[in-house]
């Protein structure tokens, strides 16, 4: 299968990238690298190093999915440049869908976030759940659905909801709640904790993978958003699965953000999928390659103080 993965150079996006090369597709990949590439080369992978705005330059002729990572992640990231936020994760979105139809994609895969829902109560927060989103970062994946979903009688239109994804990648990230204790513990032998009792769904990045490929391989399940976390616990039981495996102090300090999240993938679970990966493997990976030298802290591994490095914030 010929696939074109937005944001390819990313988080997810390099391991889905290495994976999928491995399962015999070929890939072009579509990435301004603000962040590095990390991609080894490969007879059947072309790295283009482009922007998603610059929509005309984006190869799609002959293109049998696109999967669609390429965004301004998370909601600090997103409130330091609103207008390139919404220029990229909507506007861009909505432009390469159509060009996508026009080239006669069949499926096009979306990296939402599972926090479109905003905060809820619910115990079992599922896809039929009213959208309240409450930033500007929950706001453009909110958007960029209801853009994507106007053409799912043209193509195939899997909306991917993950919950924080966990675990190590090439290209690391270190400003989500399971590596960033898991760092914090290694590097200095304690974990901040700010409030502890916020719950968060959480992915394997390699169950995030697993998922990606699900929906290429059966691209006949219904066209709609599908939840993708599986393990809903609290910020301070994180720091304590991470205490389990390194001898670290857990610090607990007052948050101004009691807000929980929660998630129900049962319509994923539903469509075959099985998770294999944990919080407590993501940590143990990111353990052993600190251990054998393969991980230290970077700023490059944190999206905000990256992009303020490369000036992207708003003048």
């Amino acid at each position: 299968m010929k696939i074109l993965i937005t944001g390819g150079c990313g988080f997810v996006g390099t391991v889905l990238t290495q994976q999928l090369l491995i399962d015999g597709h070929h890939i072009t990949v579509i990435d301004t690298q603000w962040f590095g590439n990390h991609l080894a080369a490969h007879p059947s992978l072309v790295v283009l190093k482009q922007d998603t705005r610059d929509i005309n330059a984006i190869p799609l002729v002959g293109v049998d999915a696109v999967i669609h990572l390429a965004n301004i992640a998370n909601d600090p990231g997103v409130e330091i440049n609103p207008t390139l936020s919404w220029e990229v994760n909507v506007l861009a979105t909505q432009q390469l869908a159509d060009r996508a139809v026009r080239a006669g994609v069949k499926q096009f895969i979306f990296a939402s976030s599972g926090s479109v829902y905003g905060v809820k109560d619910d115990p079992q927060v599922t896809e039929d759940l009213e959208l309240v989103p409450i930033s500007a970062y929950n706001k453009t994946k909110m958007v960029a659905e209801r853009v994507l979903l106007s053409y799912l009688s043209e193509m195939q239109i899997h909306c991917i909801r993950p919950a924080t994804v966990c675990g190590y990648s090439p290209r690391m990230r270190l400003d989500v709640s399971v590596n960033m204790l898991t760092m914090q513990a290694l590097s200095n032998g304690k974990m901040t904790v700010f409030g502890g009792d916020q719950t968060r769904p959480n992915i394997h990045i390699k169950d995030m993978i697993n998922v990606y490929r699900h929906f290429l391989s059966n691209p006949q399940l219904p066209s709609g958003c599908y939840n993708a976390g599986f393990e809903n616990i609290s910020i301070l039981r994180i720091a304590e699965i991470v205490a389990e495996k390194v001898q670290a102090k857990i610090v607990v300090s007052a948050s101004n953000d009691p807000r929980s999240y929660r998630q129900n993938s049962d319509k994923l679970v539903s469509t075959g999928f099985i998770q294999q990966w944990f919080v407590a493997d993501a940590i143990d990976e990111i353990i052993n390659k600190f251990t054998v030298g393969d991980l230290a802290d970077n700023d490059q591994y944190y999206t905000v103080r990256w992009m303020k490095h490369l000036n992207l914030q708003s003048s």
